[in-house]
């Protein structure tokens, strides 16, 4: 059994996230997780590569130290912010009616469809990613992958939604990862990961809404019969809430977010004792010293968080799935730990809210329990989902490692979709190089065959099954939030 190493970098507004992890078979071992500040990227997207190579450079450089491997590969997270949501439709007239649809046909579907989107500017677009809402064939309309394969039919029609990003953010991440020393990069969008470490099964099927809160952005994925149906972001988040702490009290950010983290709170009026507790804050520099009531601090705090909780739950109203989310709604994220933070969520929105932490069953981390905190959900994530990619080998010993800066595979990134040259992975590697440490040997056909299909369907998640899918938008009608959702 072959023996295989994933590092994964979360790069957020406020923190890079390292891990490595050991893979052996079904067995994962986190050997190693640790946060650090990071600069250079706003909204999860990088806008200054150079700025922001500095801190993952140092981030890098301490986990290879302290586990004596050199990372070559990285696993990271494609930007929430700032993404849009296409309806396309496919459909084939199948030459032989009497034959059974094949899974073959169903990849050809799907690479139909991606490869006759039309971008609007391919110089500034890129396709992240795409998800199957349904099939349909002769008298199955609006079926699952599972329900069409195997049945004969006339026609075979598919509706998917395309998910399109920002081509330039795509390529400051190229340019990060060159900076660094990365050789190549396995890519994923981020709401689908996040959303495999933290909801269970039954939730994704009767219809849950999943709110990660991070420092920049906060975003809201809903999953209804197993398949992502909605994904929307608006760019506040928990860095705004320091914010605005920071100029209300006039105080440093570095204060302002230590304060917002030992004392923060929602919903002033359920504090009870606490909220007759008062901060004395020191200032040994200029000897003077302030106070700051803990209610007050709770009020700055709930006024930005119902603005942010507003913004969410228009999207959910707009996605058309207010009245489907039988297993309410899951918050996650570093900026959801909020005290009453899951409160205010519930009180504003009539759902049922719970918790989400990352199902770190799955996974062995003596050591590393931080990797289960909420903050934690991306990161693991694309553990488990770069664990089913047997190409995924991210680490070597240091003693065998040797690179050439010159002429790596960011010179040879390709198109995801053959002929379509504009257009990267969607959702997974960037190169088609097999990566460092896998045979070399001369493949049979059948190997190959099964090494190319592996792959096309890695690239894009696709749905229709609860380990697949991206996301979708329906226009619903946008009327009043608090009387439709109760």
């Amino acid at each position: 059994m072959e023996e295989r190493y994933i590092a994964t970098a979360d790069l957020g507004t406020s923190k890079i996230a390292i891990s490595v992890s050991r893979v052996l078979g079904n067995d994962i071992q986190v050997l190693y997780y640790k946060e650090t500040p990071s600069d250079g990227i706003r909204y999860s997207t990088v806008f200054n590569p150079t700025r922001a190579s500095e801190p993952l450079k140092r981030a890098l450089k301490q986990a290879e130290d302290d586990l004596e491997i050199k990372i070559t590969q990285l696993v990271i997270g494609l930007p929430r912010y700032s993404v849009k949501q296409e309806s396309r439709p496919a459909s084939v007239k199948r030459t032989d009616p009497q034959s059974c649809i094949t899974e073959e046909e169903i990849i050809s579907l799907k690479d139909m469809a991606l490869d006759s989107y039309p971008l609007e500017d391919e110089s500034r677009e890129e396709i992240f990613g795409a998800v199957t809402q349904s099939f349909s064939a002769d008298d199955i309309i609006q079926g699952l992958e599972d329900d069409i394969i195997g049945i004969p039919s006339d026609t075979l029609e598919g509706n998917f939604k395309i998910f399109v990003g920002s081509r330039r953010s795509a390529m400051n991440i190229d340019i990060l990862m060159k900076n660094v020393g990365i050789k190549s990069v396995y890519r994923y969008f981020l709401p689908d990961v996040t959303a495999k470490a933290v909801l269970t099964s039954q939730e994704m099927d009767n219809g849950v809404a999943l709110i990660e809160m991070g420092a920049g952005v906060t975003s809201v994925t809903i999953y209804q019969r197993s398949i992502l149906r909605h994904f929307s972001s608006i760019p506040f988040g928990g860095k705004n809430i320091t914010m605005d702490i920071k100029y209300e009290c006039a105080f440093t950010e570095n204060l302002a977010e230590n304060i917002k983290l030992a004392y923060g709170a929602c919903m002033p009026e359920k504090l009870v004792t606490m909220g007759e507790k008062i901060i004395q804050i020191n200032d040994d520099e200029s000897g003077s010293s302030q106070q700051l009531p803990v209610k007050y601090l709770s009020e700055i705090i709930t006024a930005r968080t119902r603005e942010i909780i507003n913004a969410i739950l228009f999207e959910i109203q707009r996605s058309g799935y207010a009245d489907k989310l039988r297993s309410g709604i899951v918050i996650t994220g570093g900026g959801a730990n909020l005290a009453n933070f899951g409160n205010l969520v519930k009180d504003m929105s009539g759902y049922n809210v719970r918790m989400g932490f990352p199902r770190c069953k799955q996974l062995s981390f003596e050591g590393v329990e931080t990797i289960c905190e909420s903050g934690a959900a991306a990161t693991v994530g694309m553990i488990l989902s770069a664990k089913d990619n047997r190409y995924i080998n991210c680490t070597t010993p240091v003693n065998e490692y040797t690179v050439n800066q010159e002429g790596t595979v960011f010179e040879e990134i390709k198109a995801a979709f053959g002929k379509k040259k504009s257009k990267p992975e969607a959702t997974q590697d960037v190169t088609e190089e097999i990566p460092d440490g896998q045979s070399t040997e001369k493949e049979t056909a059948e190997e190959k065959k099964n090494r190319k299909k592996e792959k096309s369907r890695s690239r894009i998640s696709w749905g229709g099954k609860i380990s697949d899918g991206i996301g979708s938008f329906f226009e619903g009608t946008v009327g009043s939030l608090f009387d439709d959702m109760k």
